[in-house]
């Protein structure tokens, strides 16, 4: 904690700080604390942080917290310690600047074997808080390490980071700028709710490592933000310096520039004792990266899943995109080998992609963007969509020979050494899906475009990559169990070369009249995470009403069809979406559960087709957005349902009206509205699906059973606006009993008729 002053000096700084304060607050009014009113100075020079301190405890000992402001002025400081419900306000135009020494002592840590040493201790720190609730720095001011902060292992009485923070909950950076920071601008582990906008660090001054640290956290929010670092920028990582595992989840970052001088960009790891899932990056801009703009290292056991990146640009990259899972084993108990899978890039491009020049000289270094597990572990379900590299190139074909080795306990790309192939070394990967994508280089480059190495499922789906002048094949797949090139050209428009060394293709498309959600028009991401899919990967539509998929479909003649959507649900409720044909409404599919993601079935719509282009849609309508789609199957002549009117079936508590226009027949059902009421019709089988066409004017879900399955009758948006339900019922041949009931006191929807499809 903090040094001791002369005794009779503190007692009497001590007197003089409290009267001030005193007044102090008075003035400033509730909940707001101005340090000037503690006895901080801000001119540069003399040690402000007792004073500091002195406006966190007021604040904190307050009742309920409060402000502690920073006005205009430079306040020296060694060690400010953090409280609970303060926000630290650093005006425009104050700076708190590290003093040189005095920093409180390094805390021992018994876990400190299992990461490196900045990472294991929190007290060395310019300011540091522990077990913090409703922490928060705003204001437009800086944070400065001032060149005192070290970017190694500080010696007594010197600190190594600007802000450390451990086991928290709502913690908020905003508006501020650090500088300087030595080896962390930001070490924040254990938290929970964190949110970081408008945000930023600077890399380019001596005393300069790390931007921002997450470890261990979750529920993250970074927007709107530049974090730039010597060592990596932005870093997820999961260290077991809290003695125990955690798994990072919910982390969202957004809108941010991000640049590392000599490392990393957006990297996980290279501490992974716990496991990481559900991770967005949109909309980022990377400006430089020494190693990787786009890292991604398990090497100490953790499962890495469930990570989207969508809409990125990189330049100054050494190596795009590296992902890679080691044998470190740096956590206790020696665990195994960990995971990456499930992971998707979407709309990532990358130009001028070598390192930035790197002190002393040397030569910028260059990398293919590589994916490797290992020989035991693949990392598996990785997709890329729209991803556009245009790599320095430059290379012999004599280097497509290189063979690199493991290093199954190292983790920077420079190991490998260059790569046999100028965009993409994968090796020891499964379910590897390229869509859409491009890659080219500014100088020739006589190596292949794509080399894989032991794998299986790896799919190049219209993909062009640019030819080198003395290139012997642009695609090599060595080992590989199922791969395939499809649509794929160079620059000049001909087919990519392939050399494929024992290994086998995959099966072929799907039928003739099969059209792809990869290939209609997807809002939401293409996966390929859950086995199973037909074709190159599935829509993953986004969780939100009116989500959809869209096809073109071209029929020869005018006549029904028989819509056939390929779906998996691994919910546990439905996942509805309108079926529209050409702007009208053909029905709603409920999209039931099917019991797994990789459990893939079909769900039927019977409609008719206008002779040449038809547009089909599915749209979903409830918040959780619809089910993983992988296909429309489309029967040129599909069986017409048979058609029983609901006011001919027998009715329990409703009756037959005629009053809303747009029913068929002459009428329909309006069920009293009580639980139980009902609506039975005798239908010839064998059955297979059945087609409900009803109208709720409400805004709210009418439920009924179908021979006690749960059907959703979500708003029509009017009593005359009429929609169908499909859902899939299997009964044999012979005579069998349909009935609909009211599961709910509002009743059941309006009852037009129930189809039925053989």
């Amino acid at each position: 904690m903090k040094r001791r002053r002369l005794l009779g000096v503190a007692m009497a700084l001590a007197v003089g700080v409290v009267l001030t304060a005193q007044a102090g607050a008075a003035q400033a009014g509730p909940g707001t604390y101005n340090v000037r009113d503690y006895g901080a100075t801000g001119n540069g020079s003399t040690l402000d942080d007792d004073a500091i301190d002195s406006a966190i405890n007021a604040a904190a000992s307050g009742g309920g917290g409060g402000t502690v402001v920073f006005p205009s002025g430079t306040y020296r400081s060694r060690t400010i310690h953090l409280k609970s419900n303060i926000t630290l306000q650093i005006d425009a135009g104050a700076t708190i600047l590290a003093h040189s020494s005095g920093m409180d002592a390094p805390e021992s840590n018994q876990w400190d074997q299992y990461q490196d040493y900045g990472h294991s201790h929190f007290h060395n720190a310019l300011m540091w808080g522990e077990n913090l609730a409703n922490f928060a720095i705003t204001g437009s001011g800086t944070i400065d390490g001032g060149g005192n902060l070290i970017t190694g292992n500080p010696s007594s009485g010197q600190a190594d980071k600007i802000l450390s923070i451990k086991r928290c909950t709502n913690l908020s950076l905003r508006g501020i700028t650090m500088r300087r920071g030595g080896h962390f601008m930001a070490l924040i582990n254990g938290c929970g709710g964190v949110t970081i906008d408008n945000f930023k660090t600077i890399w380019s001054e001596s005393g300069v490592r790390d931007g921002v640290n997450l470890i261990n956290s979750w529920d993250v929010t970074v927007t709107n933000s530049r974090i730039e670092g010597s060592d990596d920028a932005i870093g997820l990582k999961s260290d077991f310096a809290l003695g125990q595992t955690f798994e990072s989840r919910n982390i969202r970052i957004s809108d941010t520039i991000v640049y590392s001088h000599e490392n990393n960009a957006l990297q996980f790891g290279s501490e992974t004792c716990g496991n990481f899932r559900d991770i967005r990056f949109d909309r980022i801009t990377i400006l430089g990266a020494g190693k990787a703009g786009i890292g991604m290292v398990s090497m100490d056991g953790a499962i890495i899943e469930d990570v989207h990146y969508k809409d990125i640009t990189i330049t100054k990259a050494a190596s795009p995109v590296f992902f890679k899972i080691g044998e470190r084993k740096r956590c206790p108990g020696s665990p195994p080998a960990g995971r990456i899978r499930n992971i998707t890039l979407t709309n990532v491009s990358g130009s001028n992609l070598m390192a930035p020049a790197q002190p002393g000289g040397g030569g910028a270094r260059e990398y293919a963007s590589t994916i490797t597990g290992t020989p035991s572990v693949d990392i598996e379900n990785v997709t890329f969509n729209n991803v556009d590299l245009d790599v320095p190139g430059g290379h012999p074909a004599s280097d497509a020979t290189r063979v690199p080795g493991e290093f199954l306990t190292t983790y920077p790309p420079r190991d490998y050494g260059t790569r046999p192939s100028y965009g993409w070394w994968l090796r020891h990967v499964r379910g590897i899906t390229f869509n859409d994508s491009d890659v080219s280089f500014a100088s020739n480059d006589d190596r292949p475009a794509f080399i894989t190495d032991d794998g299986a499922n790896i799919v190049i789906n219209r993909t062009r990559a640019e030819r080198g002048s003395g290139s012997a094949y642009d695609v090599g797949f060595s080992d590989i169990n199922g791969y395939a090139l499809r649509d794929s050209t160079n620059t000049s428009g001909g087919e990519l070369r392939l050399r494929a060394t024992n290994s086998t293709p995959l099966p072929g498309p799907g039928p003739s009249n099969r059209h792809e959600a990869e290939n209609g028009t997807c809002d939401g991401t293409i996966d390929s995470n859950h086995l199973g899919f037909s074709g190159t990967g599935f829509c993953n539509t986004t969780n939100a009403v009116g989500s959809n998929v869209t096809w073109t479909v071209n029929a020869a003649a005018a006549g029904p069809v028989l819509l056939k959507f390929g779906y998996a649900n691994g919910a546990t409720v439905d996942k509805p979406m309108t079926v529209t044909v050409n702007g009208a409404i053909v029905g709603t599919v409920a999209f039931a559960p099917t019991g797994a993601w990789t459990t893939w079935v079909t769900a039927p719509a019977n409609t008719s087709f206008n002779a040449g282009s038809n547009v089909v849609r599915l749209t979903a309508t409830t918040a959780a957005g619809g089910p993983n789609v992988d296909y429309v199957d489309v029967e040129a002549s599909g069986p017409a349902p048979s058609e029983y009117q609901a006011e001919s079936c027998t009715i329990s508590q409703g009756i037959v009206e005629s009053n809303h226009a747009g029913f068929t027949g002459t009428g329909f059902v309006n069920g009293d509205n009580v639980i139980g009421s009902y609506v039975e019709c005798s239908v010839a089988g064998p059955v297979t699906s059945v087609a409900v066409r009803y109208a709720n004017g409400t805004t709210t879900n009418r439920p009924m059973t179908l021979n006690g399955a749960t059907v959703n009758f979500p708003g029509t948006g009017a009593w005359t606006t009429w929609n169908i339900v499909h859902v899939q019922l299997s009964l044999g041949a012979g005579t069998h009993l349909i009935r609909l009931t009211s599961t709910t006191v509002n009743g059941g929807p309006n009852l037009d008729r129930i189809g039925v499809v053989a």
